[in-house]
C-alpha cells in the first residue's frame, strides 16, 4: 500500500519559474553550475549548489556551504521567488523531451514505507553521499529536490492523471536543453482520489535519487535522536511515474587501458566469451550485445555464456563486468576502480569515440539500456544491480517545488 500525502509546495510565480528552474545537482560539476548561474540571481543552484557562491576551490561538502544554501533560501522567500503555497495539495508533472513524454504525480512519499521496504531499492549507496545529502535536507529545513519513484502502472492512476491534465496548467515552459516542462496542481477532491488510488499500489520503486531517499531516513532519525516534534521530515519530495512512461538511456563504459594488451589482444581474448564482429554500427541492437571501440575500430560482442540465474548478475552490464572488464581488463570493483568512467547515454558514442580518440581512454564500450522491468524484477527480489545501470532521461527539473518541514 503506497500512502501518498499533500503537502504545502514552496514554488516560483509563475513569471520566474524558467529563470528559476535548473537542472538536477547531482549532474553538473561545481564548474558547470557557476557557469550556469553567471548572471542569474535567481537561478535555483544557488540553493542546491550554494558553492557557487563562495570562492573557487571551497569544499562543495563543507558547512559554510550548507549555511549558504539555506541563507539563499530565506532570500529567495524574503524576495517572493519563491512562495509557499496556502494549502497542502498534490501536483502533476509532465516532461517532453522529443517524442518521449512521461508524466508524474508529485507528492510527499512515506519514510516509513521506505524503512521497511514498501518503497524498493535497487542501488547501494555510499555514506559520505548520504551524509552530505542528509546535512543538506537538516539545513534547509526542507526536501529541496525530488527522488524519482516509479510504480507499475495502473488504469485508474492513468485515468485520472489525464483527467487533471486537460486542465490549464500552473507552468508551461521549455528549458534551455530543449525539454518541456508542464506543471499542473491538483484541487482537493482530485487530491482525495489520487490518494486512494495509489494505496492499492503494493510497492513504490526508487528509480533515480537513492541517496536523497537515504538521507531522507537518516534526517527523520536525527529528528528523533534529539527529541525534535515529527512533522513533515517523516515525508520526503517524489515524482511518481509509472513504469510504462519511464525512459532509461544506456550507461556506457570507457577503460583508460588495456592492462598491458594490444588491441589486437584484445580482440582475440574477448573471443573466449564473446563472438566479435567488425562493424559500422556503433550501438547494440538487442540485449547480450554490446559495442567495443578501439584503435578506432567498432566491434560488436555477442555473449556467448550463460550467466547465473539472478536478476541482477544476467543484466548485460553484469555480463560485461563478469567476462571481459574483471577478468581481461582487471577491472576489480567498478566503484572504486579510477581505470573505468561512465558516460551517460544521452552524450552518445561520439562520446565515446571522442574520449579514446584523445588518448584519454584506450577502449569504450556502447551498452544495450537496462529496462524498467529489471529494475523491478532486482529490487523484489532484494538483490542489488552492478553500479551505473541505468541512465534516466529526461532529467527532474528542480526548483519547480519543495517541500518544508
Amino acid at each position: 500500500m503506497a500512502v501518498l500525502k499533500p503537502f504545502r509546495g514552496l514554488r516560483p510565480p509563475r513569471a520566474l519559474v524558467r529563470t528559476i528552474a535548473s537542472p538536477p545537482y547531482d549532474v553538473v560539476s561545481t564548474e558547470e553550475a557557476r557557469s550556469y548561474v553567471a548572471g542569474n540571481e535567481r537561478c535555483f543552484f544557488h540553493i542546491s549548489r550554494p558553492e557557487v557562491g563562495l570562492p573557487a576551490g571551497t569544499d562543495e561538502h563543507s558547512e559554510p556551504v550548507h549555511q549558504l544554501g539555506l541563507k539563499n533560501l530565506r532570500r529567495f522567500e524574503a524576495q517572493g521567488w519563491l512562495r509557499r503555497d496556502a494549502e497542502a495539495a498534490f501536483y502533476v508533472y509532465r516532461q517532453r523531451m522529443g517524442a518521449h513524454v512521461q508524466t508524474g504525480l508529485v507528492a510527499a512519499a512515506s519514510v516509513d514505507e521506505y524503512d521497511r521496504g514498501a518503497i524498493k531499492k535497487h542501488e547501494l549507496t555510499r555514506p559520505d553521499k548520504e551524509d552530505d545529502r542528509a546535512r543538506h535536507i537538516e539545513t534547509l529545513g526542507g526536501n529541496d529536490e525530488p527522488v524519482f519513484l516509479t510504480y507499475p502502472a495502473r488504469p485508474q492512476i492513468d485515468a485520472a492523471i489525464a483527467e487533471l491534465t486537460a486542465g490549464a496548467p500552473e507552468y508551461d515552459f521549455t528549458a534551455e536543453d530543449g525539454v518541456g516542462h508542464t506543471f499542473w496542481l491538483a484541487p482537493s477532491a482530485w487530491g482525495a482520489k489520487i490518494e486512494s488510488a495509489f494505496r492499492e499500489v503494493p510497492s513504490l520503486y526508487v528509480a533515480d535519487g537513492h541517496h536523497r531517499t537515504a538521507a531522507a531516513s537518516r534526517v527523520r532519525r536525527r529528528y528523533r535522536e534529539l527529541g525534535k516534534p515529527i512533522g513533515d521530515e517523516e515525508r520526503f519530495l517524489a515524482v511518481l511515474i509509472p513504469h510504462d512512461q519511464v525512459q532509461i538511456l544506456p550507461y556506457n563504459r570507457a577503460v583508460v587501458d588495456l592492462r598491458g594488451l594490444s588491441a589486437a589482444q584484445l580482440v582475440d581474448r574477448a573471443r573466449a566469451t564473446f563472438e566479435v564482429q567488425t562493424t559500422e554500427v556503433k550501438s547494440p541492437a538487442a540485449r547480450r550485445q554490446f559495442g567495443m571501440f578501439v584503435e578506432g575500430k567498432w566491434y560488436r560482442l555477442t555473449a556467448k555464456v550463460d550467466p547465473p540465474p539472478s536478476p541482477a548478475r544476467s543484466l548485460d552490464i553484469a555480463i560485461l563486468q563478469d567476462y571481459l572488464l574483471g577478468p581481461v581488463l582487471g577491472i576489480g570493483d567498478p566503484r572504486t576502480d579510477k581505470r573505468i568512467s561512465f558516460v551517460g547515454g544521452i552524450r552518445g558514442t561520439g562520446e565515446l569515440e571522442r574520449l579514446v580518440t584523445s588518448g584519454a581512454y584506450k577502449v569504450a564500450f556502447s551498452m544495450y539500456p537496462t529496462s524498467v522491468e529489471d529494475l523491478i524484477a532486482i529490487a523484489d527480489s532484494g538483490e542489488v544491480m552492478p553500479p551505473k545501470s541505468t541512465w534516466f532521461e529526461p532529467k527532474l527539473r528542480s526548483g519547480l517545488v519543495l517541500h518544508l518541514f
